[in-house]
């Protein structure tokens, strides 16, 4: 079994659905202890967290709204609490909200979905920072979008705006806490069979998608999940402030 990062503490936000619960169900099964956050899937959470437990793991589950800085700093106080520090956190939580043309959103619906996307990934990164930076180590993994180099599907511009704000977010992080021992990277996904894209897409643009895909599949949410562990081991010791693509090959952008 590899236990590579035995001894470690995960935070995953958004970690009980989709692409989350792939990369909590992986960094437990490879040694850490880890805690994730959601907002509405509490039965899976709690389900999520016990599975974990029964298989020998540790796992904290926290319910957090993550665009309030109050519940990121609560849900990093608990972790510390359970844990004792936090080494690596996988910034997933976020969302699309919905499909509309630009010239119809509504402010509102702009000013929520940068809340959701890129307020919370600031939020949960300057709660992580206030433990990494005393010690000198800790890794980021930050969730953008192959929507922010394609400016995204139908109605999606507002989402698309969002992820490529977090793509020179994690450039920025990168610069200030490299001299610090801190890590900074991200990743795009591109079409990934999850609840998102079931919510989001329409069976036929998937399957235009997959036409459109060098390597003729869906991404599943392991995929990405490995990619995020990749990322936080010591194997990509020397990357940081890179947005890795994760799409099959599809626009090669």
């Amino acid at each position: 079994m590899n236990m590579e990062f035995s001894g470690k503490v995960a935070m995953v936000t958004g970690g009980a659905s989709g692409i989350g619960e792939a990369a909590t169900r992986a960094f437990a099964k490879a040694g850490a202890k880890v805690v994730f956050t959601y907002i509405s899937s509490a039965k899976e959470a709690k389900a999520l967290e016990a599975e974990i437990k029964a298989a020998g793991g540790d796992a904290l589950a926290i319910k957090a709204d993550l665009t309030k800085k109050s519940d990121a700093d609560a849900a990093f106080d608990a972790a510390v609490k359970a844990f004792g520090t936090v080494d690596i956190v996988f910034t997933n939580a976020g969302g699309i909200l919905q499909r509309v043309k630009n010239i119809d959103a509504t402010e509102d619906l702009w000013q929520r979905v940068l809340a959701l996307n890129v307020t919370s990934t600031f939020l949960t990164c300057q709660a992580a920072i206030r433990i990494m930076e005393p010690k000198k180590s800790g890794v980021i993994v930050t969730m953008s979008s192959l929507a922010a180099m394609s400016g995204g599907g139908p109605g999606a511009s507002h989402y698309a705006a969002s992820k490529g704000a977090i793509v020179t977010y994690t450039r920025g992080l990168a610069k200030e806490l490299g001299p610090s021992g801190i890590r900074v990277n991200g990743v795009a996904p591109g079409l990934i069979a999850t609840r998102f894209h079931e919510q989001f897409n329409t069976p036929e643009g998937r399957k235009a998608a997959v036409a459109q895909t060098p390597l003729g599949r869906e991404g599943t949410a392991e995929d990405v999940a490995n990619l995020v562990l990749f990322l936080a081991s010591e194997k990509a010791s020397f990357i940081t402030g890179e947005t890795v693509q994760i799409n099959g090959g599809t626009g090669m952008y």
